[in-house]
């Protein structure tokens, strides 16, 4: 007997893939040259929902040929989610228009 997949909505933000795995969120297309990732480093727990509180957000290259930190374009330490993902998305942006993409 087959199993049937179901089919998961990605969830969207400004027209770009907004994907959590584990404590770390990526934002971008992955087939890009350039992405976003957000980690959290601590969270608290609001109404039974854990909010990241503090967070890691970088910008990292796709390029397969660098490894670890050399992936790293620009990183900054902020205090929610939400100011990380505004940053991030600034930066992707950025990057991406400046590469012409």
């Amino acid at each position: 007997m087959a199993v049937k997949k179901k089919k998961i909505e990605e969830l969207m933000y400004k027209e770009k893939p907004l994907v959590r795995r584990g404590n770390t969120l990526y934002y971008g297309f992955i087939d890009e040259k350039y992405i976003v990732k957000i980690v959290e480093e601590s969270s608290e727990e609001i109404s039974g929902t854990s909010i990241g509180n503090k967070v890691t957000v970088q910008l990292t290259t796709n390029n397969t040929k660098l490894q670890g930190k050399e992936r790293i374009i620009r990183q900054s330490k902020k205090e929610g989610l939400f100011d990380a993902l505004d940053v991030g998305v600034v930066w992707l942006q950025d990057v991406l228009d400046y590469d012409g993409e």
